[in-house]
Formats: structure tokens, sequence, C-alpha cells
């Protein structure tokens, strides 16, 4: 619908669940096709924005119809997959694109809202290169390129920022349900340090945007997040132990604790891992 509205023209579209193709045709007045062969034959570029799961049976299905043609630029938008599942389509002469926005898409109208001005990243033939870029600078998005063998790593990365930032924000949420806090309430809490935090990042980076104790340096107040956590929540001490483990070179990389200090934090945390583990 984006790039209908970027005077793209859309062929047509088609949808195995009936109601979810009428609703893009209403969306965006183009044809309602009743096979995906149908909509391959008729588009230059083809976007196939299955379930990750279904992209390559889908190409697979439109090559043993050879609905492929050549010249043709075949696109799926997974993260987590490469251009590889779509390498059918290259039997007809056809070049395949993996092109996928950094974002998180809650729903289709938030989708539509937040998708231009996004970074996508884009791996698949080089000599489509062209079309993905195209489609991108059309969106007001920016870009890198990186290697299909990468595209998993790429993909854990993502995750990582988008899948556990709400994991470690419900860890520390349930720190705070520890002590007797509601939950509603330590949600709402710790939301400016949340949002501060990211504001951070944005604008001075990392490691500049580290606070807290490992980055200051205070051992003690470490050791007593510890010593609580063995009282109060033993079952939480193990995450929070990785975590300080892993934040400390980045308080070296700040350069407000040295090498001989992080180890010193490195090592209370691997000793509160190896009670833990004994304990459990």
């Amino acid at each position: 619908m984006v790039l209908n509205q970027k005077d793209y023209e859309i062929t047509g579209v088609y949808d195995v669940k009936s109601e979810s193709t009428k609703q893009l045709v209403e969306r965006i007045g183009c044809t309602a096709y009743s096979s995906p062969q149908e909509v391959s034959r008729s588009a230059d570029i083809l976007f196939i924005t299955t379930s990750d799961t279904a992209i390559q049976d889908v190409a697979g299905s439109l090559a043993e119809a050879k609905a492929f043609h050549e010249g043709q630029v075949i696109v799926h938008m997974s993260g987590a997959q490469s251009s590889e599942i779509l390498d059918r389509a290259r039997e007809f002469g056809a070049l395949v694109l993996s092109v996928h926005p950094l974002q998180s898409f809650a729903n289709p109208e938030r989708a539509i809202e937040i998708l231009p001005g996004s970074i996508f990243s884009i791996e698949g033939d080089k000599e489509a290169y062209e079309f993905a870029v195209c489609i991108v600078e059309t969106l007001g998005g920016e870009y890198f390129f990186i290697d299909r063998k990468a595209k998993p790593l790429y993909h854990a990365g993502a995750c990582v920022v988008s899948n556990y930032l709400v994991t470690i924000i419900d860890f520390g949420i349930k720190l705070l349900e520890s002590t007797g806090i509601p939950r509603q309430m330590a949600t709402k809490a710790l939301m400016p340090l949340i949002s501060g935090t990211i504001k951070n990042i944005e604008n001075i980076g990392i490691p500049k945007a580290l606070t807290g104790p490992i980055a200051r340096g205070d051992l003690g107040t470490i050791a007593k997040h510890l010593d609580c956590l063995d009282e109060m929540a033993p079952e939480l001490s193990k995450l929070y132990s990785w975590l300080g483990f892993f934040t400390a070179p980045v308080a070296v990389e700040k350069g407000t604790i040295d090498s001989q200090l992080m180890k010193e934090f490195q090592k209370a945390f691997i000793r509160q891992l190896s009670r833990a583990n004994v304990n459990s």
C-alpha cells in the first residue's frame, strides 16, 4: 500500500485467506487474482510476503507452474531467511532479493505509519540491487548490503534488540515485583528509565550511554545486588549475572573503569553463577 501511494503500479494481489485479499484490494484498488501464479505472471517485481516458513514453498509452487519469467525480480521481506529460498526463480532468468526493514510491526496500520524512513538490509543478486535501492529510497529509507551467509546472524542481532529487550524489561519489572511493588506500578515507574536510555543511545551512542554501578566502578553496590538476589529472587540471579558480566567490558570501552576492575566485576558474577548452579 505504501508503494502504491508512491506511484508504483500494483498489478494485483493474492492471499490464501479471501478476506485478506478483499481488504488489500479495498486498500489499494488493484486486481484480486485467484492464484499466486496469476499475480506472478502479471508482475515485473513480485513480493512474496507470506510467513517465513511458507516463502520457499510458494516459490517452489510458482516454479512448478512456470510462473516466473526472464528479467523478473522476486523479493521477500523476511529478516530470518536469505534470498537463497527464492533460487528456483533463477532457473527462469529471474533475479532474487531479500529486502528487510529493521522495524517492529504490531499491526498493518502501524506498519503503514512507520515503514517510510526505516533502515533496510538488502541481500541477493547484485544485478537486482538497483531495484531494491529504488524501493528503499522511494520509501525515504536507508539501506546496507549483507552477504546471504550472514543473514541468520544479522537476524539474531535484530532479535536481541527487539525481542530480548522485552524480556530484559520484564526481568527488571520482576525484580521490582519481588520487593512488593505491583506489576502495573513497576512498569509505569520504569518507563522513564527505558525511554531515557534509548534516547541516550540515539544521541550519544554506546558505550557513552552506559550508566549505573558498573560504569561507576561501584563493586560494593553490585555485591549488595547479588546478596539480595540470593535472598529474595535467586531464580533471577543467573540472568542478572550474565548481563553484568557482559556489561563490564562496555564500561571499559566507555573509559570509566580499567581492565583490572572489569575482571573483579566479572569474578563476582562468575562466583554468583557458580552458587546458582550448585543450588539449582
